[in-house]
């Protein structure tokens, strides 16, 4: 099974308690709508990857069985501890050039664009990594370490930086010199002049230490978090591509094919001939959308009935057939979408997330199988009964709301 539908209750749970803690201690820790945004990216991201998993450990294992230059043992736990070790210093390669490779950044930014930092964040993960980062991990599978193993430890390195996206969580000691922390992890997700392209490590800090790219946490100076260029969406499409968009429309601007490389291949907004601004923390400004109270409450709503889905998609997806894979995927990347026109206050969001909140709910009350999910009667009745509720409530905020564009 694949370890990340285990992962999710975990997930949700400690998002919700570390909500709960931060209200409790007067931290304004979390913004509703980004939050869900950080969520909605999270889901498209594990729909996305299902879909593409061929072609980074697809290419892993055809390296690692027609090139490899010696077999090195699963079952010996020196390999496991090596390969966990070797990952990390080629996830800090991958990660530190996604920083300073422009179309590279474009894949990590999404990962930044969130003005919050809080475990929610930890899942606001790229759609289109699968491009490009799996090339920085083939050295492992020259090096003969078997798929299995890369893939478990690439898991461990993925999971342990869960627990670090938290602004609760103060220094730790000799911890913040030797591993990844909270502490070291706000730096570098803080806009600030001195926590830029800071601290890429995953598990370890050590490797930032050896390769002069750490910074410590300065406790005089408040961090800011997301992007200098910020992505005021909450639509997770548009969080994936803009930055794309934005490089093609760079590239038709400037003059002659090193430019234009340049562009692609050079350092985020290198083509410009321009340094990278001072950046003033107190004259930062968050972006927040007029999303009414009551829009909120019904795409938290929303995203809750859609968290089993993708739990179940993510345990069925190796069994479906291509078809029925395809239309699960789209199905649950659609709600993302409408919830996100929701929280934006588009003006057709309204009329389309009931019509899919709706369909969704007959589908699965009348059908005899959800994508192969026979759910018992009682549970088909109250789902389409609370659905039918939440979109009557939604309706009236339709009726008293401004439904503009933020």
């Amino acid at each position: 099974m694949n370890p990340i539908v285990l992962a999710i209750p975990v997930f949700m749970l400690t998002i919700v308690l570390e909500a709960w803690v931060a209200q409790r201690r007067g931290r304004a820790v979390y913004d509703t709508a980004d939050a869900l945004t950080s969520l909605h990216l999270g889901v498209v991201s594990q729909v996305i990857g299902v879909l593409v998993k061929l072609v980074m450990l697809g290419t892993y294992t055809a390296v690692y069985q027609h090139w490899r230059f010696t077999t090195l043992p699963a079952d010996s736990l020196w390999v496991w501890l090596g390969a966990l070790v070797a990952y990390d210093f080629c996830y800090y390669w991958a990660h530190r050039m996604g920083h300073e490779v422009s179309v590279l950044w474009a894949a990590h930014e999404v990962h930044h664009s969130s003005e919050y930092y809080n475990l929610s964040t930890a899942l606001r993960q790229t759609s289109s990594g699968w491009l490009l980062g799996w090339v920085f991990y083939l050295p492992m599978a020259l090096a003969g370490v078997p798929p299995l193993v890369m893939a478990v430890v690439a898991m461990i390195d993925l999971l342990y930086q869960y627990w670090v996206h938290t602004e609760l969580v103060g220094r730790l000691g000799w911890l913040d010199r030797v591993f990844v922390t909270p502490s070291n992890h706000r730096v570098h997700h803080g806009q600030n002049d001195y926590c830029i392209d800071r601290n890429y490590g995953g598990i370890f800090i050590l490797f930032d230490r050896l390769f002069g790219t750490f910074a410590e946490e300065r406790d005089d100076e408040p961090i800011r978090y997301g992007v200098r260029t910020p992505l005021r969406s909450l639509n997770p499409a548009w969080a994936n591509l803009h930055y794309y968009v934005a490089l093609w429309q760079a590239t038709g601007q400037v003059q002659g094919w090193r430019k234009k490389l340049q562009v692609w291949l050079g350092a985020p907004g290198a083509w410009t001939g321009q340094p990278l601004g001072h950046f003033d923390p107190a004259s930062f400004q968050y972006y927040r959308p007029a999303t009414p109270a009551g829009a909120q409450l019904y795409a938290m709503f929303q995203f809750a009935l859609l968290v089993p889905c993708i739990s179940h998609f993510l345990a069925l997806a190796p069994t479906l057939a291509t078809a029925p894979l395809l239309a699960y995927a789209a199905f649950i990347i659609a709600s993302t979408l409408a919830l996100a026109g929701l929280l934006e206050g588009r003006p057709w969001s309204g009329r389309i997330e009931q019509l899919r909140a709706l369909g969704a709910a007959l589908a699965f009350a009348l059908l005899p199988d959800w994508f192969s999910y026979s759910a018992p009667l009682i549970i088909k009745l109250a789902t389409l009964i609370a659905v039918v509720i939440a979109v009557s409530c939604l309706e009236k905020i339709i009726k008293t709301t401004q439904w503009r564009p933020t």
